[in-house]
């Protein structure tokens, strides 16, 4: 097995990544077939989808392929590959400080490919691409992924393997992407228990042993790595985090009292965003604040990274065809119902 990736889960505090055994599997089979469309990957914010790219990286190389991971979000880019010259373009571009940077940097990755294929004949490469949708605009998911397509089918020279995955936290492209052969859409949810155990105990070493109990972390996070590392930071004071959750989601008073009486019909069952009459601005609103996912349609593995989430788990949040994107996320709702519905 390839060395396991150090991520950073809090400042000054590096955690080595744990579990998601069956989608690094998949990676492997990514890997060894190459793939035939772009796999563009959702999930909830902060549920380890970076973790796995980053991973993902180490794997294919591992497998012989000329690989680089770019977030263009965050000015971030690690290159695996001998080729000095893709190494130094990538350095160059993470440091501009122009704003168009992070769209130079999505679109690098794209002309790299190419120029790998083509300069240099490299016969495996893979690029993953971790939230680009949000650098590029999402009025530029579909081209985007029509381009990575491109890639495919008509590359500038022939070439062995090609592995080219997007991931993305928001689900407002979903859609638009998904009206085209152009791309395979899989999911990706928050972590099992039993591997959320793995990584709260690599959390409980590294910090010492300062940490809350198991059973209450899981029933705040539902399983979610980021939701875990901001408990972490905030001292385990989940008051604190719902607080910065309503702050960053603008749950305020207008939210609030306009919404109110589906809202507070939601934070006891997510299924009422897909029932007949719920109102389509309310569900996509909550859909761009990366409150919610919705069309949960099919726990089928073979359409998820990873495991699927349960078929219902009220206690975190998770109904048959829309969840919370964590319980901290439906707490956050709750609280502003009680704040500002007056």
């Amino acid at each position: 097995m390839v060395r396991r990736v150090e991520l950073s889960f809090a400042p000054e505090l590096r955690i080595v990544f744990v579990d998601r055994e069956r989608a690094l599997r998949q990676v492997y089979k990514f890997g060894e077939r190459g793939v035939r469309n772009p796999i563009v990957v959702y999930g909830p914010e902060g549920c380890g989808k970076t973790a796995w790219l980053k991973q993902a990286a180490l794997i294919l190389k591992e497998l012989g392929y000329e690989t680089f991971y770019i977030n263009p979000l965050h000015r971030e880019a690690i290159p695996h590959t001998d080729v000095g010259e893709v190494a130094n373009r990538l350095t160059e571009a993470v440091v501009e400080l122009s704003g168009v940077a992070q769209v130079k940097l999505a679109t690098l990755a794209v002309l790299l490919v190419k120029e790998l294929l083509a300069k240099w004949r490299r016969g495996r490469v893979a690029v993953l691409v971790d939230d680009v949708f949000q650098a590029i605009g999402l009025d530029r998911a579909e081209t985007y992924v029509k381009e990575l397509l491109g890639l495919i089918e008509y590359p500038p020279q022939s070439y062995e393997k090609i592995v080219a995955i997007v991931a993305s936290s928001e689900g407002v492209t979903r859609k638009r992407v998904g009206r085209h052969r152009w791309a395979l859409l899989k999911s990706m949810w928050n972590m099992s228990r039993k591997g959320f155990e793995e990584l709260y105990e690599e959390l409980r070493k590294a910090a010492s042993g300062r940490v809350a109990d198991l059973d209450d972390v899981w029933v705040l996070t539902g399983g979610n790595p980021y939701m875990l590392s901001r408990l972490y930071q905030a001292n385990w004071n989940p008051a604190a985090v719902v607080r910065e959750l309503i702050v960053a989601r603008s749950l305020f008073r207008d939210f609030v009292l306009k919404w109110r009486k589906h809202l507070e019909v939601l934070v006891e069952d997510p299924d009422a965003v897909s029932e007949p009459g719920f109102p389509e601005e309310l569900r996509v609103e909550l859909v761009e604040k990366n409150l919610m996912v919705y069309d949960i349609y099919f726990r089928d593995p073979e359409l998820w990274i990873d495991e699927p989430p349960p078929e219902r788990d009220p206690e975190v949040g998770i109904g048959r065809y829309a969840a919370w994107q964590t319980p901290l996320h439906r707490e956050a709702v709750r609280v502003a119902l009680k704040e500002f519905s007056s």
